[in-house]
């Protein structure tokens, strides 16, 4: 028995748990050098919190949930909500640099979907990487984290009565287990796996498989948030163009400079996903689509605008005398490992935080500057849950696995994954794509090599999005594109059933038995 706790992930809501811990003795493992391969330290959102005299956290929870379309949890909104002011404090007790007015208040942003200002920002569009840099430093400074980077997790070891009891992990090329009383997964997202995405590409749900592989239940998989504007230039992952820029009055046109969006409700500040839908349409078409700020802008693009402006540049062209082309890109993950309101797994031993679990406050769609909050929200309520538990790990002896050490992905099947992902689970999806797709991933998820715990997350994405027969926040149907009031619930699945209905589809059987 031990009581070490090991957290997989170096990223805001790994960092958040570690020092919740503390004074407990904690591992922390992360993939890449710490502020290098976390998502959190690209977020050019900030943090929503009811700050303001004319706000309360009820206000914030009711706009929450009318972003979920009908499928987030309202108690899980509700104390996300009233725990963000006091997240806040914390993070400014570590010293990080929020935005203030001349007052010397901390200032408060106006977003899409928003009723108040209520968005807290760090050196303007910086938000992610001040508060990374604040949580690392605080990491660092504690005697109780071990912090191990450029690491990696394998399996999760589970003893014989299947409590986890550790994970297998890698290390300078040697496989190593850590025992633990707590494992949590804080792995970050799945936008790695689409040919276009605006993530790290090391975001390719690797906690998900993980987790799947030992038998945990995943919920809502089949809701993908894409961001219907990132800069389409050639680059990969690319780069955003904020939806700032819409607000200013950029309009989006075609390649034969029509305004498409013009007749639609709320034109181009639609809600995101309608958004995307309609650039996504176009490209279908052929078109090509330009954001196009000349008009509305011009001249006023490198200071009100200096990040884009200076990326696009940077790519040859300047924002201020010629449109920007965009097109939409996997952004962000409603889904994940199913976690109760303490952030525990249905794998006793096993938490789960970030973008990597689904606590039930996103729903089907993701309220902006709400992901940082529910990260920052759970890794505190987490620490308590594992605080307080008196259960110290394994009770029974544990069996290592035998797996082989894992080795670099094959170029030629990662495209081929991303390129499933992208054409048959993406902006748009339909049964035929859907069913394509689950056999391109249960085919790669059946062989050996890297590749399996990328096909695992996809066959669980595919599987879910074809059981909802409906269409409802970041899932589209075009062959149900209504929302459907009897399915306004979330979903849950694992691995093995979504096998199962792989299997059943390839025998010509009806694939609506999952829960939805």
């Amino acid at each position: 028995m031990t009581d070490r706790v090991l957290v997989i992930g170096g990223g805001v809501a790994g960092l958040a748990a570690a020092i919740r811990l503390a004074p407990l003795p904690v591992t922390l493992i992360a993939g890449a050098r710490l502020a290098t391969g976390a998502a959190t330290a690209w977020a050019q959102g900030g943090i929503a919190a009811a700050l303001s005299e004319d706000d309360r956290p009820e206000l914030h929870a009711a706009d929450t949930l009318s972003a979920g379309a009908g499928i987030s949890d309202p108690e899980t909104a509700r104390r996300v909500a009233a725990s963000a002011p006091g997240i806040i404090d914390w993070l400014v007790e570590l010293g990080t640099p929020f935005d203030r007015d001349v007052s010397g208040k901390i200032a408060l942003g106006l977003e899409a979907a928003h009723g108040r200002r209520r968005i807290v920002h760090a050196r303007g569009d910086g938000t992610g990487q001040a508060v990374l840099r604040s949580l690392i430093d605080c990491a660092r400074a504690l005697p109780s984290i071990e912090l191990i980077e450029d690491g990696r997790a394998g399996d999760l070891v589970l003893d014989r009565d299947g409590h986890v009891a550790g994970a297998m992990t890698m290390r300078n090329g040697e496989r190593h287990f850590i025992p633990a009383r707590a494992v949590i997964l804080a792995t970050g997202g799945i936008g790695g796996l689409y040919r276009h995405t605006t993530n790290p590409l090391g975001a390719v749900g690797g906690g998900l498989a993980i987790a799947a592989r030992a038998g945990a239940a995943l919920r809502d998989m089949e809701f993908v948030q894409f961001h219907p504007t990132a800069i389409a230039l050639g680059r990969d992952p690319m780069p955003l163009a904020t939806e700032a820029i819409r607000g200013e009055g950029a309009t989006l046109v075609n390649g034969r400079g029509e305004r498409f969006m013009a007749d639609l409700p709320r034109a181009e500040l639609a809600p995101r996903d309608v958004v995307a839908r309609a650039i996504w349409r176009q490209l279908q078409h052929g078109e090509k689509v330009y954001l196009d700020g000349r008009a509305a802008i011009g001249a006023r693009f490198p200071t009100r605008f200096p990040s884009v402006t200076a990326l696009c540049r940077d790519l040859g062209l300047d924002p201020a005398t010629t449109p920007i082309p965009v097109r939409p890109a996997a952004h962000y993950h409603m889904g994940g490992i199913a976690v109760d309101e303490r952030g525990r797994s249905s794998l006793p031993g096993l938490w789960a935080c970030g973008e990597v679990a689904a606590t039930g406050l996103h729903g089907a769609n993701r309220l902006a500057s709400n992901s940082l909050l529910e990260a920052l929200a759970f890794a505190d309520w987490i620490a308590a849950d594992i605080e307080g538990r008196t259960e110290t790990g394994a009770t029974r002896p544990v069996e290592l696995p035998l797996s082989a050490p894992p080795t670099a992905h094959d170029p030629t099947r990662l495209t081929a994954i991303r390129e499933l992902m992208e054409d048959g689970v993406g902006v748009t999806r339909d049964e035929q794509r859907l069913a394509a797709a689950l056999g391109g991933f249960a085919e790669i998820a059946n062989g050996a090599g890297p590749e399996r715990d990328l096909a695992i997350v996809g066959l669980a994405i595919a599987a879910s999005a074809l059981s909802r027969r409906e269409s409802r926040g970041g899932h589209f149907r075009e062959d149900y594109p209504q929302a459907r009031p009897e399915l306004a619930r979330s979903s849950e699945i694992t691995l093995a059933v979504a096998r199962a209905l792989t299997a059943e589809l390839g025998g010509g059987r009806t694939m609506g038995r999952r829960k939805n």
